[in-house]
């Protein structure tokens, strides 16, 4: 999936693609949204969408505002997603409020459950959407040690590097000993073994390949 498939205003567009650009970031960039978006269209194609629409927007603008270790960059990007939508496509019967919901429920990845979300198609949206951003862990070693050294850089400067990856460490246990890295069997069939392979890596790695001061 492309982003010029969603046909899109232009002007919304380069408006993305400059939240995207400010900071400049290691990772949470226009092209991690271009990353997540190839997984988008690989549910498009299987399992479908119930709210393409909504859920597309959600993964444009899911990490538009991001400051590493600020605590509301998912509020925020939630917030620039309703007043783009509510700019560019006002008749174009978008629900602003699921983009926006879909985009906060980021903001606690690795503490959900697929039950969580109850049945039926929005629910397994929300279980697709939220895979498809966490899809990485389940790349190829070298995609996913590039994603991995990209978030410490992201880090340098803003915590200590001790503090980075004592946190980091603790977050990518969490989601090791989880019973389903994956909130749909969509993604958990075809990734979970690789995110764990993964996870027990950078777990295991020595502090001289992470993050330093």
């Amino acid at each position: 999936m492309q982003i010029d498939e969603l046909s899109l205003p232009v002007a919304m567009i380069d408006a993305l693609r400059s939240a995207y650009a400010t900071p400049p970031r290691a990772y949470h960039h226009f092209g991690h949204v271009e990353a997540v978006l190839g997984h988008y269209g690989e549910v498009a194609s299987g399992p479908g969408w119930a709210q393409p629409r909504e859920t597309a927007l959600a993964v444009l603008y899911h990490d538009a505002v991001y400051h590493a270790g600020a605590g509301d960059n998912e509020a925020r990007s939630a917030e620039l997603a309703c007043q783009h939508i509510a700019h560019w496509l006002p008749h174009g019967a978008v629900d602003a409020g699921r983009v926006a919901e879909l985009i906060e429920l980021t903001a606690r990845h690795g503490r959900f459950a697929p039950a969580d979300f109850g049945v039926g198609p929005i629910a397994d949206d929300t279980r697709h959407f939220l895979d498809c951003d966490m899809a990485i862990l389940g790349a190829s070693p070298e995609t996913f040690d590039r994603y991995d050294r990209a978030i410490a850089e992201e880090y340098r400067g803003v915590a200590p590097a001790w503090l980075y990856r004592r946190k980091r460490r603790a977050f990518l246990r969490s989601l090791l000993e989880r019973e389903r890295i994956y909130l749909s069997d969509f993604f958990h069939a075809r990734l979970d073994g690789a995110a764990r392979a993964n996870l027990t890596r950078a777990v295991a790695r020595k502090p001289a390949n992470e993050a330093r001061d």
